[in-house]
């Protein structure tokens, strides 16, 4: 049995209080929301904090409001209420579609909107028990010097899992960050780096406050992934494509790969190859073929690599055929 290591636990009511109880602790201290991700990390000793803060007493984390023709979400409102929340399923679909797609219900009851955005990276040879990593010898995401999947390369190619993180950059979200300097808006494309251990941008003192969702003024997105099992596992794809429409023509498009790098990857190609045309299937399969070539997953999770790549043409072209089908009803 994996068991928590020992840590002191803390409980702050506002994020001031949060952000104080972090620089006390320095170092040393990790903020937890759902505890989805953290918990289990600690158990096998990925991340080791001496100090626990949790963000789920703070009640300016959470909620659901329409503001300046857009939407805020509160960081610490779960994926079970931002998949269910009439609103989001109304006006951000593709929003509401990936909070429902992760994991399972009870894990959705407890995991938040913050916590996927920034759900720690994830590799076959990373997600193991301490035993089993020392056994082969530590990697470079935790304790080693090697990355197991690319062994010459000099960083770490840990995949970022995250079902709503493509969904938001696709959309062009903004993300409010607050910590001991202040507060500064991100846009979603900005929080994500390339990189398997620094794969985000926001500072570990810093917390994700709340979600600001665009005005959902003629523009539509869905997601698609794949996965071994329909629930419960991480994808080892995730499509994320958005469409802008000029009566029936494609004013703007962005598509955003998840699951085959360290950071949802959007491939400007792919979106350029729709605009300023209609949505037919010689765009659409231009647009995939654009997707497919930059996809370049690696053999650090589920499934065979190369089986994978050349899904990435089929979810693009059946995520575009039903931005297509939507806009015809």
């Amino acid at each position: 049995m994996l068991r928590l290591p020992s840590f002191t636990y803390r409980q702050p009511r506002s994020v001031r209080e949060a952000v104080a109880a972090k620089t006390d602790a320095g170092a040393d201290g990790m903020y937890v929301a759902g505890g989805t991700d953290l918990y289990p990390n600690m158990k096998r000793r990925h991340q080791e904090p001496r100090t626990v803060i949790s963000l789920m007493g703070i009640r300016e984390l959470t909620g659901c409001e329409m503001r300046d023709a857009g939407c805020v979400v509160g960081a610490n409102t779960s994926l079970t209420d931002l998949a269910a929340h009439p609103a989001i399923r109304r006006k951000y679909s593709a929003v509401a579609h990936a909070a429902e797609l992760v994991s399972t219900p009870l894990l959705r009851n407890m995991g938040t909107l913050g916590g996927n955005l920034c759900l720690d990276t994830r590799c076959n040879y990373y997600n193991q028990t301490y035993e089993w990593r020392k056994a082969i010898d530590f990697c470079m995401k935790k304790d080693g010097a090697i990355c197991w999947v690319a062994p010459s390369s000099p960083r770490c190619w840990a995949v970022s899992s995250s079902d709503v993180a493509p969904v938001a950059v696709a959309i062009g979200a903004e993300f409010l960050l607050v910590g001991p300097g202040g507060e500064r808006m991100v846009p979603a494309a900005r929080l994500y780096q390339n990189d398997g251990i620094n794969y985000l941008a926001k500072h570990p003192d810093e917390i994700l406050v709340e979600v600001r969702l665009p005005p959902p003024d003629g523009w539509d997105a869905v997601y698609r992934k794949l996965r071994r099992r329909g629930s419960f596992d991480f994808p080892v794809l995730g499509v994320a494509a958005w469409v802008r429409w000029d009566d029936a023509v494609v004013a703007d498009a962005r598509i955003v790969l998840g699951g085959v790098a360290s950071q949802p990857l959007e491939v400007p190609e792919a979106g350029a190859a729709l605009r300023g045309e209609h949505l037919s299937d010689e765009r659409i399969a231009a647009a995939a073929e654009s997707a497919y070539r930059p996809a370049k997953p690696l053999d650090n999770t589920d499934f065979d690599l190369s089986w994978r790549k050349q899904m990435t043409r089929v979810y693009v072209k059946g995520a575009l055929d039903e931005l297509r089908n939507r806009r015809g009803r």
